[in-house]
């Protein structure tokens, strides 16, 4: 089946079952990137992602990735440095740095380089941003951000954009901390979209695109509030 042709003056997207596996689960072209277009898109398990050059893809990846809060994988040498304590989750307070930095530094998302984060997208997530979906989740020590993720909440289903990390093991830490807060507020998923040997090293797993649908549809339709902790409870083990 032919990839379709998104139209400018309508958000609709095709089923995702008429997705493109042969080449990763390309779903659909063109449009743009509005806020009601983004929030269609997400809600419907579908995301934006495109090089320099191309016009907007949407994809529906027929292998999802997702972590489940309660299922992260700590480590013992994990476990032991986020015990030394310093560390702690902030949300929201510097979102443009952290998408900034994640376009800069490089993404540990997704298994390629940054260079999809463009003027475009970063303009685009701003917006979603101040719609209050898009959120940034932040890893400090000792006043410094270290580690950022940011992406969109589709009630208790986080849907991870990208991340960085400028110190060793800043992406662990800040993903065991913030499955930490998930699981507390009573979130469901944390969706990473295309697996990775680093995800899959943490408790990722992957199932098939109608299962993610069948688990985005039952998270849609529950509220969770954002942040999904206190700051005070950062350092809760």
């Amino acid at each position: 089946m032919p990839v379709a042709l998104l139209e400018t003056d309508s958000c609709e997207f095709p089923a995702v079952e008429q997705a493109d596996d042969a080449i990763g689960g390309l779903l659909a072209v063109g449009g743009d990137l509005s806020v009601e277009r983004l929030k269609r898109a997400y809600s419907s398990g579908i995301f934006p992602w495109f090089g320099e050059g191309d016009p907007v893809l949407w994809w529906s990846p027929p292998q999802r990735c997702i972590i489940v809060p309660e299922q992260f994988h700590c480590s013992r040498s994990l476990y032991k440095k986020a015990r030394k304590g310093g560390f702690y989750l902030r949300y929201n307070s510097c979102f443009e740095v952290v998408v900034s930095n994640c376009a800069r530094r490089g993404t540990v998302t997704r298994n390629q380089d940054s260079t999809w984060i463009l003027p475009a997208m970063r303009r685009a997530y701003q917006a979603l941003h101040h719609s209050g979906i898009a959120h940034s989740v932040e890893l400090w020590y000792d006043q410094q951000l270290v580690a950022g993720l940011y992406g969109v909440q589709v009630g208790a289903l986080f849907c991870g954009e990208s991340m960085y990390s400028d110190i060793r093991d800043g992406s662990k830490l800040l993903l065991y901390y913030f499955c930490q807060a998930l699981s507390r507020a009573g979130f469901s998923t944390l969706d990473c979209q295309i697996s990775n040997p680093h995800l899959l090293s943490l408790g990722a797993t992957t199932e098939t695109r109608q299962q993610f649908i069948e688990r985005l549809f039952t998270a849609s339709q529950l509220h969770r509030a954002w942040p999904p902790q206190a700051e005070a409870d950062n350092l809760a083990l």
